[in-house]
């Protein structure tokens, strides 16, 4: 293996199919709060970032964006 070659996919694999769609509602429990105080919930392990979510809400949300790590959502 030569400079420049990554063994094993490195950090350009594809993560497959997420668990969250964008328009599509979920139930969520917030875990966590993240630096800008959003709120972080989990689905199948996929973070999503709640905005104006707090530790222990047990709450609906609408996801508006999904990236290739993370989605965020707002309260329904």
């Amino acid at each position: 293996m030569s400079y420049g070659q990554r063994r094993g996919g490195g950090f350009n694999r594809s993560f497959g199919p997420k668990p969250v769609e964008v328009g599509k509602e979920y139930d969520v429990e917030v875990t966590e709060v993240s630096r800008k105080g959003d709120g972080i919930a989990r689905i199948q392990g996929f973070v999503i970032f709640v905005k104006g979510g707090n530790v222990g809400d047990k709450i609906k949300v609408k996801v508006i964006s999904v990236g290739s790590r993370f989605a965020t959502a707002e309260k329904v």
